[in-house]
């Protein structure tokens, strides 16, 4: 009935399963960083960590301040560049190894391996006057060496326990390669499909942003922060990058502080509630103001009021492009600007390094700030155990078992399989019957592109690794069956003129598997489209595939929600299936071969238009709501429908669901209380399946326009034919605040609509509950966690 969890070995042990995983808001990580300054469990509601007086790193590290020189204080803000991402340790040569016995270096990104690192790190504690370790980081942002699905594709799993699991693996192969620090997750919240980099996050949804947020930071930092198998997160980009107008990437936003209290910020809230010691400040500038130089944002913000003290790192060469917006006259002033937000290390840039000495020099009164930074630093890097036990990170006979380790594998494939989105099904054409077919043909040049299937920041991820999905169904294929393949048209080019033999391949089979899409490199980092329908090459492939009149399975993969009017109307089947990462192959065959139901809904809607962008399900109702009818005059395209192509929390399964009996416990609750709103799910098709049930939400009457729906729960639930699940969903009134009109969070009083269905257009349920009693809260809505529970239902006879 409920979810099974996955058994996590290596060296066979087993280390945990996806329960042992779950957890408490307030982690023993959050609990060791309060003891060390960096944490900020008290500033969080029900939080009640207490100062660990056996850990006395706090006085060590504010010692070891005083101990500093001036430079060796700067150079604890200095991240280098130790190699290039295709070419890592490159740059470590004679002249990096004198500046670390100088003491002015504080972090490497761009390096790896555990041997290499070892002889580095040596060097920072051996050789340097203070013994100060170095910081080791890399984007390590869904895999290091063993690659799951791009975040999106996992986002579409709608199940945190997999993404804290993927984020633990990753954390184990990464430490066993001697790295302390990754720039994930990207929790930005993107509504428009065109910004190239909304294939890293978790989609349109602060509420769905805000859990997957969560599990990553779990999953990367584990329980004790100090265990040489645990990686310090960074939730990135803090502020509304993923708001950028246009979708352009680094691009300005322009958002009203409500949007950005209640929609962009909410999921880095539960980051910094889960423990993430570090945050990456945003390259871009809301309303003219950088993230990188905003004090409001990042210091009283983040900082006072949330009560953070974890790093800020900018982003790369961030600080020196305070200059490009025309905030800062020079590469010092840029510094002090950073530096007043609270930024705490320059990644790259080079202008703490360069520049900050002669601005402090001109400007003493702002020397505690540099102190500040300093302690920050130095505490994360205590709270790491890197002063205790710095070598923990080198050792090589772990890195050599656990990169790729077969249980690692085995979960990619698991979560990939999960991540799967069944767009379309006419006449249930899927799952194809491999028993009852003599040939299948596989066509599109993505089903053999490896590379592809790794999708953007692979990290150390390799295509020798990787399944295609061509390989997946040539290993599933059962005896009789012939696999056959024709590219047919590449991704990255209007080249056809394999096309023509393509379509003689699928002529001469019984069924096809149409593989099209993006290539890797048309999403990610500076890889905005204006343009996000399938490029030419592949609609004209699809065209000529499809005139053939055979039975056509599509399988889509892609970095973001595509324009696809057509296509949706013309293929009788579509799979979403992203980049899924080294397993991709079995997964996709598992899937279409009907060895697993796809049950992952879509965490961003597919627009009807590129025109049509952004299109997201939680928007105001307008004083003219859209109506279908072309006669009134109200908030629409008149060229286009209502609604999406295919809307927010979609997706189909081989089974089907019935949902019934909607209980809420209580009609009326004061600010303070809770609500249950249970519903009966039952499986009544033939196969097991999982269903993903979803709660959404609306104040209808409030001083301030509310959302037409809000997400504020969900649980995707196992069930086998006939079996039934009564799943309780547990609100209280704070998740239904707003960001009022004084810029405090309140709880007003009236009534509150719910609606427990599939998707966010197919709602089996709704009912209503009073909220009697208003309040101020310090909390933002989208932030906190609906407590789910399942119970089981009598089966039927």
């Amino acid at each position: 009935m409920t979810p099974r969890g996955y058994a996590f070995t290596l060296r066979g042990q087993k280390l945990m399963t996806i329960e042992d995983l779950g957890g408490c808001l307030l982690s023993k990580v959050s609990r060791a960083l309060f003891a060390t300054g960096l944490g900020c469990a008290l500033a969080f509601a029900g939080a009640h960590a207490q100062p660990q007086k056996s850990v006395p790193s706090a006085s060590r590290a504010e010692a070891l301040l005083q101990k500093m020189t001036f430079d060796e204080k700067i150079g604890q803000l200095v991240q280098r560049a130790g190699g290039r991402s295709k070419a890592l340790n490159s740059r470590l040569d004679a002249a990096e190894l004198e500046r670390v016995r100088a003491g002015q270096v504080g972090s490497y990104l761009h390096v790896a391996g555990a041997e290499p690192l070892a002889k580095l790190q040596k060097v920072a504690i051996e050789e340097s006057r203070l013994g100060i370790p170095l910081l080791f980081a890399m984007d390590v942002v869904h895999g290091y060496r063993t690659i799951f699905p791009v975040p999106l594709a996992m986002a579409s799993t709608w199940k945190p326990e997999s993404l804290e699991l993927a984020a633990r693996i990753a954390a184990t192969e990464a430490t066993s390669a001697g790295l302390h620090w990754t720039f994930a997750p990207m929790v930005d919240i993107a509504r428009d499909p065109r910004w190239g980099r909304i294939v890293e996050g978790a989609g349109e949804d602060p509420y769905l942003g805000a859990q997957l947020a969560g599990a990553q930071v779990r999953g990367y930092q584990g329980t004790d922060l100090a265990r040489p198998d645990t990686l310090m997160a960074t939730a990135k980009h803090f502020g509304a990058y993923g708001a950028a107008i246009g979708g352009r990437d680094y691009n300005s936003a322009d958002v009203s502080e409500r949007t950005l209290q209640e929609v962009y910020l909410p999921p880095f809230y539960a980051a910094a509630k889960a423990g993430s010691a570090s945050f990456m400040a945003a390259f871009n500038d809301i309303g003219g103001v950088p993230t990188t130089a905003n004090e409001a944002l990042a210091r009283t913000l983040l900082r006072d009021h949330w009560g953070y003290q974890g790093v800020l790192v900018s982003d790369w060469n961030a600080i020196a492009e305070l200059l490009a917006h025309g905030v800062a006259e020079d590469r010092g002033s840029a510094g002090l600007l950073a530096l007043k937000a609270s930024v705490d290390m320059d990644m790259v840039g080079a202008v703490f390094e360069q520049d900050l000495k002669q601005a402090l020099q001109s400007n003493p009164h702002q020397m505690k700030l540099l102190d500040e930074a300093v302690l920050r630093l130095l505490r994360v890097k205590e709270a790491l155990g890197l002063f205790d036990e710095p070598m923990q990170y080198h050792d090589v006979r772990r890195e050599k078992k656990s990169l790729l380790a077969p249980a690692h594998r085995q979960a990619a494939r698991a979560i990939a399989r999960e991540s799967m989105v069944l767009l379309k099904n006419e006449n249930s054409l899927l799952p194809l019957q491999p028993t009852a077919i003599k040939k299948l043909a596989v066509v599109g040049a993505l089903a053999s592109d490896g590379l592809s299937m790794l999708g953007s920041w692979r990290a150390q991820g390799r295509v020798e690794d990787v399944v295609t999905i061509l390989q997946g169904f040539e290993q599933a294929a059962p005896k009789g069956l012939e696999v056959v393949y024709a590219a047919g048209a590449d991704p990255r080019n209007e080249d056809v003129s394999g096309i023509a033999a393509a379509v003689e391949v699928v002529k001469a089979s019984d069924a096809t598997v149409l593989v099209i899409g993006e290539h890797f490199d048309l999403s990610g980092e500076a890889r905005s489209r204006a343009d996000i329908g399938l490029p030419p090459s592949q609609l004209e492939l699809a065209r000529q595939v499809f005139a053939t009149g055979k039975p056509v399975v599509v399988v889509l993969a892609n970095g973001r929600p595509l324009a696809m009017q057509w296509l949706a109307d013309s293929a009788p089947a579509i799979l979403e299936s992203w980049m899924l990462g080294v397993e991709a192959g079995h997964a996709v065959a598992d899937v279409v071969f009907g060895k697993y139901s796809p049950a992952g809904r879509l965490p961003a809607a597919f627009p009807r238009a590129i025109g049509a962008v952004p299109f997201y399900y939680g928007k105001y109702p307008s004083g003219r709501p859209a109506d279908p009818d072309l006669s009134k005059d109200t908030a629409r395209y008149m060229d286009q429908p209502i609604t999406p192509l295919f809307s927010f929390g979609h997706g189909l399964s081989y089974t089907s669901f019935e949902y019934s009996n909607l209980q809420i416990d209580r009609d009326r609750i004061d600010a303070a209380g809770e609500v249950s709103i249970a519903v009966t799910v039952r499986n009544m098709g033939r196969i097991a399946g999982d269903e993903v049930v979803q709660l959404y939400m609306r104040d209808p009457v409030a001083t301030v326009a509310r959302p037409v729906q809000e997400l504020r729960g969900f649980k995707r639930v196992t069930l086998a034919p006939g079996e039934a699940v009564k799943v309780s969903f547990r609100l209280s009134a704070r998740q239904t605040a707003l960001f009022g009109l004084d810029n405090q969070w309140h709880v007003e009083p009236g009534r509150i609509d719910v609606m427990v269905g599939s998707s966010s257009t197919d709602i089996r349920a709704k009912g209503s509950f009073d909220v009697a009693t208003g309040m101020v809260v310090d909390e933002p809505a989208a932030a906190l966690t609906t407590v789910v529970t399942l119970d089981e239902v009598p089966s039927r006879h």
